[in-house]
């Protein structure tokens, strides 16, 4: 039997489906039937997230994000993870206060940026993630060194997350606006791109970039995939 995947989801409802699609799509790639492991979806509310973040009350995402494990748990996940990138700021503490293991978003793409032999990437996501340290110390601490957007770059990112990437919006307009965005990183040394919310792959894929673009989510996902398979 596989492992049951727990998924933290909701932080956005897009970014929870491509999970979902992910881990299932991929298993019947590697292995040609519909035996996937069995993945239980906790939908947490969006608006909390929002409210606890403007109002910088990281404790009450970390309680709610432990409280999701736990129901997870109670419905037979085996292993747990956060479906989004900037609720990885609280990840050490929900993961020394949940009694289940989790994998932390970035783990596969720390190995992936050093498979592809990169020294410095460029990253993009929330405000929060690019203009807080928790992202970039770990990638520090495995020998890679982070570049980011100017501050008014930051906000332009961010503003088409919130307004658009949550409700499944795509526009031409905002497609370019990154692109011209991450051209500049590219520009600056960035010899690869994290994106680094779960929802700009909706918007920018490989095809729009010029060097290596690590897509969290997918990669997220895949991780679970494995560990639930081993």
């Amino acid at each position: 039997m596989h492992k049951r995947i727990g998924l933290i989801g909701g932080l956005s409802p897009e970014s929870t489906v491509l999970y979902y699609l992910t881990i299932t799509r991929k298993y019947v790639e590697r292995f040609g039937n519909y035996g996937y492991p069995e993945v239980i979806i906790y939908s947490v509310n969006l608006q909390n997230y929002h409210t606890w973040r403007s109002e910088n009350r990281w404790d009450l995402i970390a309680q709610d994000l432990v409280l999701a494990a736990e129901k997870l748990k109670l419905a037979g996940a085996d292993f747990c993870i956060i479906a989004t990138n900037t609720m990885h700021k609280v990840y050490d503490e929900v993961q020394a206060r949940s009694t289940l293991p989790f994998i932390h978003i970035l783990q596969p793409i720390v190995r992936e940026i050093k498979n592809n032999s990169l020294r410095k990437v460029g990253l993009i996501g929330t405000k929060f993630t690019m203009s807080e340290d928790f992202y970039k110390e770990m990638l520090l601490q495995n020998g890679i060194d982070c570049i980011v957007p100017s501050s008014e770059e930051q906000e332009i990112i961010h503003e088409i997350i919130e307004k658009e990437l949550v409700q499944g919006i795509i526009t031409a307009d905002s497609r370019e606006k990154y692109v011209t965005i991450i051209d500049k990183l590219v520009a600056s040394g960035s010899e690869g791109v994290i994106l680094g919310c779960t929802e700009i792959p909706l918007l920018i894929s490989q095809h729009d970039c010029s060097v290596p673009v690590f897509d969290t989510g997918t990669l997220h996902a895949v991780e679970a995939l494995d560990f639930a398979c081993l």
